[in-house]
């Protein structure tokens, strides 16, 4: 993933800093280098890299801890705020109708990015309507219409219309009654004088309520330039990162568009339309750093649809030691959303992880794979079975495997680790404040990180 090599150098910077006996300016000048060799391996400016740092230690210098505060926690907690602005202050686009202007090169996402956007409004519950003003790229025009179909929006363009402006204008006059309008424009290989003559004239004709440069994650430094271009020609409102899922460093596109002072609103972690986040640079920086993301773990279990009186009746089950393999199947059918187990483990604080590492992605493949390969075993067994796990002998194993064409030690496999997690429950089933507070912070909706750490 982007930024996963940074993300391991801080995770080091934080353990020695955690692991020192005390601080000294030695350690404040190591860990400096240390910072400065991770953030210029990610790419990041070198200008920004450099202030960062002695930002840091002009601080760790002339500032003293709070009263109850180690000296070790006080310099984790500067580290964090100065990395912290290199990300900018959190600003998010506005939830009312709207026309939103897309701009950017070939090969950045565009397109599927306006399919990501129409998605987020709609599940805000505004009617949205997508337009194709890309009339240079070759099957442009098919690919936002097959999207709109997906994300059930509104779709309008002209196929053989050469000018963007005159789509763009029978598109708003033909989608009246979608609350937000979202204009997919041209791009180029760079940024020749046609496109910055054509993004300009679309946006002086048309008057866009925010114009969004989208921008892929793996450019680097080089999206530096090409955001000062546009920002000059169009006034950029706001930023989508795409690509965050891929290989690239990150850090040189994330200080580079910082420069223009235009915030990042979304970020694209995947190539499914649900991939896709609201950028808050604390949350962000909260899980390159391991901390966890206890929002965006929330928001992704409650994709799995499962009612606050159907996941504390699982629970009471659980804690019972009644949790048969019929309970596990339907939890199991809950999380078998694509994109849904890596969106939970990527919000997971790495303590809560076994082995104190982020699973990468083909990891979470394999995780994914096991999933479904276990539901198709558990449909070839018997109401019986589902209901007493614990009748389910050598013979009737065979017959399972027979049945789900799975090999036997996979069936095997299954039950071993549906005993280990009754076992598990066993081992906890004392712990009070386990239940009493999840079931607490279940009615209430706010369950935190602080909330995490009660659970002893």
């Amino acid at each position: 993933m982007v930024l996963e090599n940074l993300s391991s150098s801080l995770k080091d910077v934080f353990k020695k800093i955690s692991g020192s006996s005390y601080i000294d300016k030695e350690t404040i000048k190591e860990v400096s280098k240390d910072i400065q060799r991770a953030l210029l391996k990610a790419d990041v400016n070198v200008k920004l890299v450099i202030s960062l740092t002695n930002r840091l230690q002009e601080r760790a210098a002339t500032e003293k801890p709070p009263a109850g505060m180690s000296e070790q926690d006080f310099i984790l907690k500067i580290i964090y705020e100065e990395l912290l602005s290199i990300l900018g202050e959190e600003s998010r686009i506005e939830l009312k109708p709207q026309t939103i202007m897309l701009v950017g090169l070939y090969g950045n996402g565009k397109t599927t990015t306006a399919g990501k956007l129409a998605r987020f409004f709609i599940k805000k519950g505004l009617s949205v309507g997508l337009i194709a003003a890309d009339v240079h790229r070759p099957g442009a025009y098919e690919q936002l219409e097959q999207i709109s179909k997906q994300v059930n929006s509104l779709f309008y363009g002209e196929k053989n219309e050469k000018d963007p402006v005159k789509i763009i204008k029978n598109g708003l006059d033909r989608l009246g009654d979608a609350k937000v309008k979202i204009i997919d424009t041209s791009g180029r290989d760079s940024l020749d004088d046609e496109l910055i003559d054509e993004i300009k004239r679309i946006k002086n004709e048309i008057k866009p309520d925010e114009v969004l440069y989208v921008v892929d994650a793996t450019l680097g430094q080089q999206v530096g330039p090409q955001a000062k271009v546009l920002n000059d020609a169009v006034s950029i409102s706001g930023v989508i990162i795409t690509k965050m899922d891929g290989t690239g460093k990150g850090g040189g596109a994330l200080s580079a568009v910082a420069e223009i002072k235009s915030p990042v609103y979304f970020i694209g972690t995947g190539e499914h339309m649900e991939d896709f986040e609201v950028f808050n640079p604390r949350k962000f920086l909260s899980r390159l750093l391991g901390m966890g993301d206890i929002d965006a773990l929330m928001e992704a279990v409650k994709e799995t649809n499962i009612t606050e009186e159907e996941a504390e009746k699982s629970l009471d089950k659980l804690m019972s030691g009644k949790f048969n393999l019929k309970d596990m199947y339907d939890v199991w059918e809950k999380f078998s959303k694509p994109g849904l187990l890596k969106k939970i483990f990527n919000s997971m604080p790495l303590s809560r992880i076994p082995g104190g590492d982020k699973l990468n992605d083909s990891e979470i493949d394999r995780a994914n794979e096991k999933l479904n390969i276990y539901r198709v075993i558990l449909d070839s067994m018997t109401y019986s079975e589902l209901e007493n796990p614990d009748i389910i002998n050598a013979k009737r194993i065979k017959r399972i495997s027979i049945g789900s064409g799975k090999d036997e030690r996979e069936v095997r496999a299954l039950l071993k680790e549906y005993n280990a997690m009754k076992n598990n429950m066993k081992m906890i089933k004392s712990n009070r404040n386990f239940k009493k507070l999840l079931k607490s912070q279940m009615k209430s909706g706010n369950f935190g990180l602080e909330d995490l750490e009660n659970i002893k």
